[in-house]
């Protein structure tokens, strides 16, 4: 079954939007209902792209079925998540990249679009990646540096594993990262 413009510029019209500093996204719950409607013989098919290192590349597909029941590619989305590199990326940062390119997909095929293909949690998420990558408060340092000591742990290899050339060089990201495993060995310690 064609779909026309007309049609999803209709589905567009009855999105929930999130604003984001004084513009509209669609979300991607809101886009793939409005898939569903437009599709609903259609299928989302994700594929993880590379897994590496904490860096996750993941590839979505939109597809429809064509009169005959063929399948037919509508729209692809990649998109690319770090692990810790956000609040969300500590945890969920693979289920965060899937939804992002499920999200950039849909807006390829015209679903959600009428200010951009980035998707509100796109939008939302890169702006927690901003902060997560400025550098570290001079009192971030010293707790990393206290936490070091009181572990005796290798200064110089600690640097090198954050590819750094001292502490204060390391990002927000770094130090939720670093903190949270120097803490775990400071509690194993102290059992």
């Amino acid at each position: 079954m064609a779909i026309n413009y007309e049609q999803i510029k209709a589905v567009n019209a009855e999105l929930k939007t999130t604003d984001v500093k004084g513009k509209d996204y669609a979300e991607v719950p809101q886009r793939v209902t409005a898939f569903r409607k437009l599709h609903p013989m259609g299928s989302i098919r994700t594929d993880i792209v590379s897994l590496e290192d904490g860096v996750c590349v993941i590839r979505a597909e939109a597809w429809t079925k064509d009169d005959e029941g063929n399948d037919i590619l509508l729209g692809t989305g990649l998109a690319y998540e770090k692990e810790g590199s956000s609040f969300i990326n500590k945890t969920s940062y693979i289920e965060n990249c899937e939804t992002s390119a499920v999200g950039r997909a849909l807006g390829f095929c015209g679903i959600g679009i009428d200010t951009s293909i980035a998707s509100a949690e796109e939008v939302l998420n890169e702006k927690e990646n901003q902060k997560a990558m400025q550098p570290i408060s001079k009192s971030e340092c010293r707790v990393l540096k206290q936490m070091m000591e009181e572990l005796g742990t290798d200064t110089e290899k600690f640097l090198k594993y954050y590819k750094v050339e001292k502490i204060s060089d390391m990002t927000k990201a770094d130090y939720v990262h670093a903190s949270k495993v120097l803490n775990s060995k400071i509690d194993k310690a102290n059992a």
